[in-house]
């Protein structure tokens, strides 16, 4: 019996993987000026045909931010509504709010000092400025959505909230009550540097519906809707210790709930820059066994009859930036990309020491899709299934961060 058109499985490629790769391969230049080069003009197509373009990255570095805003400039003419990123809503809120304002940095430095890991990456001196530089270049209508649970510092931030939403007395005195052991936790926290002394891991299931059933009573909205985000973030966070693919999809499922929240609310079509962790942003089940984001926005896009553009993007080298402790300033690691066994396959697409030093590199994946190369490695396989493009840098260097002491 004759096989169905659309059910002839593609036949692989023969001519060898290292030279389809070859072919894939071009170099990009990322300054303050934007993106130049011939990769450049492959990313310009590629985003003028975008209605999401989606980023996923290695955190903190200085060069990312840049080539971000480089692709701020590329979608600002076409329209760029938002930059969707890795905080809580109410951490998007905070960044919103002192976006455009000259004195950003003071304020953001005195927020992350009264709230230590209120919320993440934001707080980042690179984050922010490119946030800022995509607002100026996409126009006053432009936002910053934060798709993820709040960050585990976030409670003392949240109590506040709570109280100016005006509740009732008989909530007011337990969200009073929960603030109060908020500061002494976060005070111990400060002092130990330890994730694990503030509020959010410290307070106890009892404690916590004592005070829902208090603000069930004469909370109003507003603040049940905070007293949710608080449970949420705190029941992903303690899962990550105990049921990690069951905290992953949740943490999954709410990033996906509060997009849709925005898209509902936003303009019709908006046009739309994700920036998060480059398991995220992957489309199909990704590496933590999760339909994540960026699949999500992958079939909604198809669904919509428009395009997603997904961008896998690493340094080949360098320092990274990691967490070193609560309200603390970041601690540095060098490292080399292919060292990592999760990205060694990264090792068949750097160039040889004829590149230039400063050149970065693009390499166009979508084309190693069709009649794919019957050499190609499981790894290489599951990037071109993910991603429609990798850029490297070839070092990325720390960022700082606001407000740590």
């Amino acid at each position: 019996m004759a096989v169905p058109l659309a059910c002839t499985p593609a036949r692989a490629e023969k001519v060898s993987f290292a030279t389809r790769l070859a072919r894939a391969r071009t170099t990009l230049v990322v300054d303050g000026g934007g993106l130049h080069g011939p990769g450049a003009a492959i990313l310009a197509t590629a985003v003028a045909d975008a209605r999401y373009v989606l980023i996923g990255e290695d955190h903190l570095s200085r060069e990312i931010p840049r080539f971000t805003t480089g692709l701020c400039r590329l979608m600002a003419p076409g329209g760029l509504d938002a930059l969707a990123v890795e905080i809580g809503p109410e951490a998007a809120r905070v960044v919103n709010d002192v976006l455009r304002r000259p004195d950003r940095i003071a304020r953001l430095a005195a927020f992350m000092q009264a709230h230590p890991d209120a919320f993440a990456f934001q707080n980042g001196l690179d984050e922010s400025d490119m946030a800022a530089q995509c607002a100026r270049l996409a126009g006053p209508h432009f936002q910053v959505w934060g798709l993820d649970q709040e960050f585990f510092g976030a409670s003392g931030h949240l109590f506040e909230l709570m109280l100016a939403a005006r509740p009732g007395p008989v909530a007011r005195a337990a969200i009073e009550t929960l603030a109060a052991a908020d500061l002494t936790a976060t005070a111990k926290a400060r002092a130990s540097g330890s994730p694990s002394d503030l509020f959010l891991f410290s307070v106890t299931d009892p404690q916590l519906a004592q005070a829902r059933a208090a603000i069930a009573r004469d909370g109003g909205d507003r603040v049940r809707s905070l007293f949710q985000a608080l449970v949420e973030t705190r029941a992903i966070y303690l899962g990550q210790n105990s049921e990690a693919f069951a905290s992953n999809g949740q943490r999954a499922r709410l990033m996906k709930r509060t997009l849709v929240k925005h898209l509902e609310a936003g303009p019709k079509a908006p046009r739309i820059l994700f920036k998060f962790g480059d398991v995220h942003m992957a489309k199909g089940v990704n590496a933590l066994g999760q339909r994540d984001v960026g699949n999500f926005v992958a079939e909604r896009a198809e669904g919509q009859g428009t395009g997603s553009l997904h961008i896998a993007v690493y340094g080949a080298r360098g320092v990274h930036a990691l967490y070193a402790g609560v309200g603390r300033p970041v601690r540095h690691e060098p490292f080399v990309m292919t060292q990592d066994p999760d990205y060694a396959w990264l090792k068949d697409a750097l160039p040889d020491s004829a590149t230039g030093a400063r050149d970065w590199i693009l390499i166009d994946l979508r084309p190693l899709r069709e009649r794919s190369p019957a050499d190609m490695s499981t790894a290489w396989r599951r990037m071109v299934e993910g991603y429609d493009m990798v850029v490297v840098a070839p070092d990325l260097t720390p960022s700082t961060l606001i407000g740590a002491n």
